[in-house]
């Protein structure tokens, strides 16, 4: 097969170089996961961002296998017919064995091939499979759990597809198959029972147990050799998924997480100790103007303004260009993502805001989709009043404009207090009487199914933040993704994001989080904690996160109350920031998109492909783990010029004077302190602080 390259990574600046005695040229890559051309979590965005790498790595020996989603594939997938005839052979025989197996191209950067699998067409084999499933590993799937049902499916599927494949090869093939997360496990499982030719990994993105655990209000890190996985799971009527996760992760040649926090929950639920730790990345675009993105920020920061005077018409009592901008997203797990603790954090923050008499004002985001029957008709309005004001402040501007136009033609300088006659005023004090509402602005954008039980509305009940005049923090619970097609805030993710001041994910459960590794590569500082494995990822590789706008709040060693205090203390901080210290603050979070880049991270993925293909092939295929004193990786040392935290500079307020900020400009030089952060940063056989190599390969 032709194997076409694009780039190595070995060319990369910074990276140690990999062995060459790997010759890809004869093995194949399938990486399967249920989100492949489907979006459900995550994990879509793993694949999705990492597909172009991997792509260029293995050329046209990469396939990504998912299930078939007929909606997903008219706006995602070219279908194609295959280009290799032993696929070709594959897929034409299992089609005419009773299944239905697509071929095509993913219409994302890199345009890998895909193969789905129609797993209902194939549902008629469920109860059989289901029989066999039961003989040989004595797991049993309940007949009402439809995912794991799908999950059975689809794992039969692609261990068929794999083993006829290696059937129709004219030579011994050299496949790696990867597997993402238990609903794909079962292939993997299956694949080692019937001693297919194929290397395996298994990827767990984060433990089902884990998962459920937490959400129960359990201390779940600081007990985890405790538990009894078996009667946890039980307990919880996820036992068979339970049982597929971990036969899965035994049968593995290589066992990989996302993250060190993951790895150790691995150790004590799953019962195996990972290989190695795969941390997620991200395709980084690089401007070519080094401020591009600040003007980014500006123009979708203006953006949100607007929905934000259509929303709070009435009572737009506060200064919009002291207002600040913060938002948490993701799935709706009200405790698990840290939206309890991000709340009362919030209701403190108030409090101190107020007391100080501070003429910030905080508005605060809850973009976490929720069930909703459609949008909430006071929010609606408010945007349609906003669009009045603004046609009738045109219509005015227009009369104004031509009476001014008309009076300097005949040379005389305009009467202004005739410029604007009693129509005018008219039209004016109808649109401001227009403004008025008796009701305060909503919390929540949507009309809500469950309002009386809904965990964030009920908090907020609690707290009492109704968005009242006299709170500095306001709230908006938005319960759905948003979307530049939306009527409300025609806005997409990416662009909210970039027009935000900070994003707050105090997750007490969060295996990566991408998330706040979204905005560090759009240059939006964030808060994270030492549970979320990019949390931990930023601790081991800069020395002082926080003046790089990374905060990592301890969710570990404190309880619940002292942790809101960390908290609410970090918001207080950012809130006294001036907007000089803000952008200080945005240009070193964007610089630290380098340690979240595929090209540095992918080299995880290739080391464990490595791994795999050693263990299933020893004869052909020799892997020595790249020992401690040759590693090199990443460190940010402390920034070299004066941090931007209020807390740390020798102001003693964040109100500069003229004088003051000029004196500011002189100390700070984003240019130089940029240099030397990529002096730095890069460093060949580089040691923490402790005197250990930062990067190593858990092998």
């Amino acid at each position: 097969m032709p194997l076409a390259r694009s780039l190595s990574v070995t060319s990369l600046s910074g990276l140690e170089e990999w062995d060459e005695e790997f010759d890809l040229e004869d093995a194949v890559l399938f990486e399967i996961a249920w989100e492949v051309a489907n979006k459900v979590g995550g994990i879509y965005t793993v694949i999705q961002t990492k597909a172009r790498l991997t792509a260029e790595e293995w050329g046209e020996n990469y396939f990504l296998v998912g299930p078939y989603v007929e909606s997903n594939v008219r706006t995602q997938v070219e279908l194609i017919e295959p280009t290799d005839p032993v696929l070709k052979r594959t897929i034409d025989k299992m089609n005419s064995s009773g299944c239905k197996v697509y071929f095509g191209r993913w219409l994302i950067e890199g345009s890998p091939y895909v193969i789905l699998i129609d797993v209902a067409f194939t549902a008629w084999s469920l109860d059989r499979w289901k029989s066999e499933l039961w003989e040989l590993c004595d797991i049993g799937v309940p007949w009402f759990d439809r995912e794991a049902n799908d999950a059975v499916l689809f794992g039969f599927l692609t261990a068929w597809l794999l083993g006829e494949y290696a059937a129709q090869s004219e030579e011994p093939p050299h496949i790696v198959a990867q597997f993402h997360e238990w609903l794909a496990g079962l292939g993997l499982v299956l694949c080692r029972h019937r001693q297919l030719p194929v290397a395996t990994i298994f990827t767990t993105h984060a433990t089902l147990l884990g998962r459920y655990l937490c959400a129960g209000n359990v201390d779940f890190y600081n007990n985890l050799a405790q538990f009894n996985v078996d009667k946890e799971a039980g307990d919880r009527q996820i036992y068979h998924r339970y049982c597929l996760e971990r036969a899965a992760a035994h049968c593995a040649h290589v066992f990989t997480t996302v993250s060190q926090i993951t790895a150790i929950e691995a150790e004590f639920l799953l019962k195996r100790k990972p290989d190695i730790v795969t941390p997620n990345g991200l395709n980084v675009k690089k401007f070519s103007a080094m401020h591009e993105f600040q003007n980014l920020h500006a123009q979708s920061k203006n953006r949100i303004q607007e929905f934000i005077r259509g929303h709070f018409y009435g009572h737009l009592d506060f200064n919009l260009d002291k207002c600040l901008f913060l938002f948490i997203a993701g799935r709706y797990e009200f405790s698990n993502k840290g939206a309890d603790i991000f709340l009362e954090a919030l209701a403190r923050l108030n409090y101190l805001l107020r007391v100080n008499q501070s003429d910030v004002t905080v508005i605060a985001f809850f973009i976490m989709p929720a069930r909703t029957n459609n949008f909430n008709v006071e929010t609606l309005k408010g945007q349609a009043v906003r669009k009045q004001l603004w046609d009738t402040a045109q219509t005015v501007k227009e009369r104004f404009g031509k009476k001014l136009y008309e009076s300097l033609l005949v040379g005389q300088l305009p009467d202004v207090s005739k410029m604007l006659d009693k129509e005018d005023f008219t039209i004016m004090k109808r649109a401001i009487f227009a403004t008025q509402r008796q009701c305060q602005p909503p919390v929540c954008t949507h009309n809500m199914l469950e309002d009386s039980s809904d965990p964030i509305l009920n908090c907020v009940r609690r707290i009492g933040l109704f968005n009242s005049s006299a709170d500095r923090v306001k709230i908006i619970f938005h319960p759905e993704f948003l979307s530049s097609t939306s009527p409300l805030l025609p806005m997409d993710y990416e662009e909210f994001v970039r027009g935000c001041h900070l994003g707050v994910f105090p997750s007490y459960y969060e295996p990566w989080g991408y998330t706040p590794a979204e905005c560090t590569v759009m240059g939006i500082p964030s808060i994270s904690t030492n549970l979320s494995g990019f949390g931990c990822f930023m601790e081991e590789h800069i020395a002082d996160p926080s003046a790089y706008g990374i905060y990592i709040l301890d969710r570990r060693f404190r309880g619940v109350d002292e942790s809101c205090n960390q908290l609410t203390s970090f918001l207080f901080q950012f809130c006294k920031q001036s907007r000089r210290q803000r952008i200080i603050q945005r240009n070193r979070t964007e610089r630290l998109s380098d340690l979240l880049d595929w090209r540095y991270l992918g080299r995880y993925y290739i080391s464990a492909r490595h791994m795999a293909l050693a263990k299933a092939f020893p004869d052909t295929y020799v892997y020595v783990p790249h020992e401690p004193n040759s590693t090199s990786g990443f460190r940010y040392p402390r920034p070299a010029s004066v941090p931007p935290s209020p807390a740390l500079s020798r102001h003693s307020s964040p109100h500069h004077s003229e004088a003051e900020d000029n004196d500011e400009d002189e100390r700070y030089d984003e240019d130089l302190e940029a240099e030397k952060d990529r002096v730095n940063i890069q460093m060949r056989g580089g040691v923490d602080r402790d005197g250990i190599h930062v990067f190593r390969c858990n092998a």
